[in-house]
C-alpha cells in the first residue's frame, strides 16, 4: 500500500462513483446516471459518469480519463453504480472495455434490472479473470435508479407530485396578497427539482390561471440540457392560444393531452423517453394522481403562513379511495421555508 494513499473502503469508492452519478440525474434518458471511480492502491486515478443517451458509459469515461492523464488501469479496481452493460446498444459492451484494460477487479452497486442484462456481468468479467464484487451501497445505488428501474419494470416514469403550499394546505393566497406563498430560495430549489425530470405536468387550470412558461431556467438549466416537455391535461381542450406554451421558442416541448386519461398521458411519455414527471398542478390534477396511485414520490415546500383561503393542494372531489401512506426521507429548511420529501409507501412498482 502507497503510504500516501490510504487504503479506500469499497464503501468510499462507491460513494465517490455515487457522487459521479448524481452529476448525470436529469440528463441521461433513457438511460439510467452512472457514476464510476478508477482506484488503485488507495489513489483515485480518474472518475467519470455518463453524459447523455448515446455518449460513452461512465466506466468508458474513467478509462479515457485515466489515460489522459496518464495513468495505466493495469491492477487498478473500477468501482461504479451499475452492473456494467454486457450486450451492444447505442455503445459496445462495456465489459469488453473493462476486460481489456487490464483491470483487476470490477466492484458495482446494483444489478441491471433489465433481465436481459442482470447477473451477466459477473459471469464474463470472472470468466476473463477479474475479481467482481456486486451489492455495494446497494441502496444508495438502487435509489438513484428509481426511474430507470420503474420503467424497466412497467412501463411507466418515475412520478414525483411537487406542491407549495401554506401551512393550512393552500396553493394560494387571499386575493390581493400576491402570486408566491413561498421565498426565492424555495423556488430556487423546486427550479432544481424541475431539472430533475424530463416532463413537468400541470392541468389546463393552470395554464389558464397562470400562463406558466414550465421551462428551466438559470443554473438549473445545464449545459447540454434539453428543456422538459410540458405536458397539459385538457377535457375540452380549451387553452389560450397565446400562452406562454404555446408561443415562446421551446413551443415544439408542449404536448396536449385532450380527454386522456393520466395513465395515457404518462405512458406516452414514457415511450418517448422520459424516466421522471414533475407533477406541479393544479389541485385536481394532483388530487388525481394520488387518488390513481400513480404518485411515486411527494415534495412539499412549506410556508411559514397560513392562508386561510385559496385552493386547497388536493381537490378534495377528485380524491377517493382513502388515505396515502407515505414514508418520509428527507426534510430541510431553505431560508424561512421548509421541503419535506416523501415516498409513496405501496407493495411494489405499479
Amino acid at each position: 500500500m502507497d503510504a500516501a494513499f490510504p487504503e479506500l473502503s469499497d464503501e468510499a469508492a462507491m460513494a465517490l462513483a455515487l457522487a459521479e452519478a448524481r452529476h448525470g440525474v436529469g440528463l441521461t434518458a433513457p438511460n439510467p446516471p452512472v457514476g464510476a471511480v478508477l482506484v488503485r492502491r488507495g489513489q483515485v486515478l480518474a472518475r467519470g459518469w455518463h453524459r447523455r443517451a448515446g455518449a460513452p458509459h461512465a466506466e468508458i469515461e474513467a478509462l479515457r480519463a485515466a489515460a489522459a492523464a496518464g495513468h495505466s488501469a493495469a491492477g487498478a479496481t473500477l468501482y461504479v453504480t451499475l452492473e456494467p452493460c454486457s450486450t451492444f446498444g447505442r455503445t459496445p459492451p462495456c465489459v469488453e472495455a473493462l476486460r481489456a484494460a487490464g483491470l483487476a477487479r470490477v466492484v458495482w452497486g446494483a444489478e441491471d434490472p433489465q433481465p436481459g442484462h442482470q447477473g451477466r456481468a459477473a459471469a464474463l468479467l470472472g470468466a476473463a479473470g477479474l475479481a467482481v464484487r456486486s451489492g455495494v451501497l446497494l441502496e444508495e445505488c438502487q435509489e438513484i435508479l428509481r426511474p430507470f428501474s420503474k420503467r424497466v419494470a412497467c412501463g411507466l416514469p418515475w412520478v414525483i407530485a411537487k406542491a407549495g403550499m401554506s401551512l393550512d394546505g393552500r396553493i394560494t393566497r387571499p386575493a390581493g396578497e400576491g402570486q408566491w406563498l413561498t421565498g426565492p430560495a424555495a423556488r430556487a430549489d423546486a427550479m432544481h427539482l424541475r431539472s430533475s425530470c424530463e416532463a413537468i405536468l400541470v392541468g389546463a387550470g393552470t395554464i389558464r390561471e397562470d400562463d406558466p412558461s414550465l421551462t428551466l431556467r438559470g443554473d438549473a438549466l445545464r449545459s447540454g440540457q434539453a428543456q422538459p416537455w410540458r405536458a397539459v391535461l385538457t377535457r375540452s381542450g380549451q387553452l389560450p392560444p397565446g400562452a406562454h406554451i404555446f408561443t415562446d421558442a421551446h413551443r415544439d416541448r408542449t404536448l396536449v393531452y385532450r380527454g386522456d386519461s393520466l395513465e395515457t398521458a404518462l405512458r406516452d411519455l414514457s415511450q418517448r423517453g422520459v424516466l421522471s414527471v414533475l407533477v406541479e398542478g393544479g389541485s385536481q390534477i394532483l388530487a388525481a394522481a394520488f387518488a390513481g396511485g400513480w404518485v411515486d414520490e411527494f415534495v412539499v415546500y412549506a410556508a411559514p403562513l397560513i392562508s386561510g383561503s385559496g385552493l386547497p393542494a388536493l381537490a378534495s372531489a377528485a380524491f377517493s379511495g382513502g388515505s396515502v401512506p407515505l414514508q418520509f426521507i428527507d426534510c430541510k429548511r431553505i431560508a424561512e421555508d421548509i421541503c419535506i420529501r416523501s415516498l409513496v409507501r405501496r407493495g411494489g412498482v405499479r
